[in-house]
């Protein structure tokens, strides 16, 4: 039988600010990020808006309701240290909440409700890759990287509070967009703008975040934005 998809690890953390302000290169500068979070190995409480203890430096593009969990697959690292050869690219590289394991972007479906020690949890939308983990490795391109490659991880909505802690399984008990998997949300985001009907659907996809949709709406309608200041923010 098959095992269940478990969490792995929980990892939470405060905003820190790391770096030199008076650092000559870009990516040696002061900076300021929550994506430095430490496992924690008891139960923590998850709220509409998050896990206890944990937080955000940036609450324009992080945190709140839509992106209350970050999930990101262990599997993946394993993949980063091998293209990247990188030894610090490990579980909590990219400031996600749980490192888990049995799921990943191909068989998680936006809607998706699971159940996780007390807790539902409903998939609301993959994540769009920032300039900090690029910051925190020194790889300029790497926002980029984990675009092109998928391995974006995503985001929960929490629709029942309550405690979870590592090893908990993650039950699928609903599931109402299967053909709305996350690697396909990433695909028609990046890869296949010009795909005026599945960029339709999507936007219509009940269960989405609404700032994914607004910017699948605004495609429609003829408008669009450089990716710069997401991908390569201060770095460049």
């Amino acid at each position: 039988m098959e095992k269940q998809p478990y969490i792995d690890q929980i990892f939470i953390g405060k905003p820190k600010t790391v770096g030199d302000p008076n650092a000559k290169k870009l990516m040696d500068k002061e900076w300021t990020s929550g994506i430095f979070k430490e496992p924690v190995n008891k139960p923590v409480r998850i709220s509409k808006v998050g896990l206890e203890g944990d937080g955000q430096a940036d609450l324009k593009n992080h945190g709140g309701p839509e992106k209350a969990v970050f999930v990101y697959p262990a599997s993946h690292y394993k993949e980063w240290t091998s293209e990247l050869e990188n030894v610090q690219i490990q579980a909590g590289a990219m400031g996600e909440n749980f490192s888990i394991k049995g799921l990943d972007e191909t068989n998680v479906c936006i809607g998706d409700i699971f159940e996780v020690g007390e807790v539902l949890i409903q998939v609301s939308q993959p994540r769009q890759p920032c300039w900090k983990p690029a910051r925190r490795y020194k790889i300029l391109d790497l926002a980029l990287q984990i675009q092109k490659t998928g391995r974006t991880g995503w985001y929960f909505r929490v629709i029942k509070e309550g405690f979870v802690m590592e090893k908990d399984s993650m039950k699928l008990i609903e599931r109402q967009y299967p053909d709305w998997t996350i690697a396909r949300c990433n695909e028609v985001m990046h890869e296949k703008k010009e795909d005026v009907e599945a960029t339709k659907q999507l936007a219509n996809c009940e269960y989405l975040a609404p700032n994914w949709k607004d910017t699948l709406i605004k495609r429609l309608h003829g408008e669009s934005k450089s990716i710069d200041s997401r991908v390569y923010g201060p770095n460049k």
